[in-house]
């Protein structure tokens, strides 16, 4: 009788059981791997991409984070984020991981990302370095302390993630790279993978779901404005175009340039720009606008140079806390476009010296009474109406009693009639006209 009781405990035992361990499954949500694609330039957007990913990520949700990394590299500043997101990562309890996927590079800056991560996969066809930092503008001594700097970091990161540090620093000093193969062989890196399912599989992670994470619209806006050759020329644009405005009488050139003023110094912000490359832009921006004043032209193309100068230098390491770049982030086609846009503003001061002119020959006929009492000479002879020249503009003009007036006579101005002057010829005085 106490067999069959029995045996129904232990069946509401079993099925409490088992409703204890599925709800604790549904309580433990399913741990993902994510994966940052970082295909492009490290810059603020990249930087804003990665650091906000691993912030929000926790190790009951995440169970790996992998950079699928395919960059030549970038500004040094916003590659010590990432690096410092990364850290913070792996302290929570989370795997960190690059893959450099075929014909890809973790290059420059983007190697030092990759050396922070707990893994480095490569597929075939890649390369990881060189590293050597680049000192824009920057004398023999500071490129010298940056690097030595660089050097120390680059081993550190490897040392504290069990790699080869010899190799790591040639890196950096003697500004080497490695293929794949070279890479896995003086275990630079963990393995060669042909996708990054098989370099997950070898750590056992090829079952959890990925989640994909890609720039978002205001990373690449970000990355757009980190650009210190686009700030410049968004700067002197900007203000080029608001020093038309004042010839031209355009509202929509006017807000055309505060817009990209507004951008132009958003992105100076983005970069940590130097003062000195600050104050020249600032230099040759007030050059551009003292053109309005001038109206020769000659103040427009010095402060373009002077501008282009000044645009070079944001990038220099002279009172910026932004400690360099890895490469360069000026190339071979933005000092082609800088000499392409001095051509230009040649040509643009050449028109504004025509503009300028112009103008003046129109503040003449509106004021010819300013004219009344100064003297001239014929350009031709006049019967009953002709042609003079009065401070080098020429008017149409007749003679005060009708009588001719012989070419190269010299005249006075006593009158006008509309906007046709009324002269008199000066007795004894004629001039030689060609």
């Amino acid at each position: 009788m106490h067999r069959p009781f029995i045996i129904a405990v232990m069946a509401v035992f079993l099925l409490l059981l088992l409703v204890s361990i599925a709800a604790d499954s549904q309580a433990q949500p399913q741990k993902n791997v994510v994966v940052i694609y970082l295909d492009e330039e490290i810059d603020a957007g990249s930087a804003a991409m990665i650091t906000s990913t691993m912030n929000s990520i926790s190790n009951t949700t995440t169970a790996a984070v992998v950079i699928d990394m395919n960059t030549p590299g970038g500004e040094l500043e916003n590659m010590i984020q990432m690096v410092s997101s990364i850290t913070s990562a792996e302290s929570r309890g989370i795997i960190t991981i690059t893959y450099v996927p075929q014909n890809a590079m973790a290059a420059s800056a983007g190697s030092y990302v990759a050396m922070a991560t707990d893994y480095i996969f490569m597929a075939n066809g890649t390369y990881i370095g060189p590293s050597t930092p680049i000192v824009v503008g920057g004398t023999s001594l500071e490129q010298q302390h940056t690097t030595s700097a660089m050097e120390q970091y680059m081993v550190s990161l490897a040392a504290e993630h069990g790699r080869n540090t010899t190799a790591a620093y040639s890196m950096v000093s003697n500004n080497t790279a490695y293929n794949d193969t070279e890479a896995y062989r003086i275990h630079l890196i963990n393995g060669i993978y042909g996708s990054l399912d098989k370099a997950l599989a070898s750590l056992s992670l090829s079952s959890y779901p990925q989640v994909s994470v890609y720039p978002s619209a205001y990373d690449n806006f970000l990355s757009f404005l980190s650009n210190a050759y686009v700030d410049g020329i968004f700067i002197l644009l900007g203000f080029v175009a608001i020093m038309l405005d004042i010839y031209h009488g355009s509202v929509v050139l006017t807000i055309a340039g505060i817009t990209l003023l507004i951008l132009g110094f958003l992105g100076l912000q983005l970069i940590s720009a130097s003062l000195v490359g600050v104050l020249l832009l600032l230099m040759g921006s007030v050059l551009i606008i003292l053109e309005a004043k001038m109206g020769h032209g000659f103040a427009l193309l010095s402060g373009v140079v002077v501008g282009l100068i000044g645009t070079f230098l944001l990038a220099s390491p002279y009172y910026s806390s932004n400690p360099g770049y890895s490469p360069s982030p000026f190339t071979t086609f933005d000092l082609l476009t800088s000499i392409l846009i001095v051509i230009v503003a040649g040509f643009l001061a050449f028109y504004i010296r025509r503009i300028v002119r112009t103008f003046k020959f129109r503040g003449k006929w509106t004021g010819a009474e300013s004219l009344i009492g100064k003297m001239g000479y014929a350009v031709e002879g006049i019967d009953e109406k002709g042609w003079v020249s009065v401070d080098g503009i020429e008017w149409q003009a007749r003679s005060s009693n009708g009588s001719r007036i012989p070419k190269g006579s010299r005249v006075k101005i006593v009158g006008r009639d509309g906007l046709i002057l009324i002269v008199e010829k000066q007795e004894d005085e004629q001039l030689r006209i060609k």
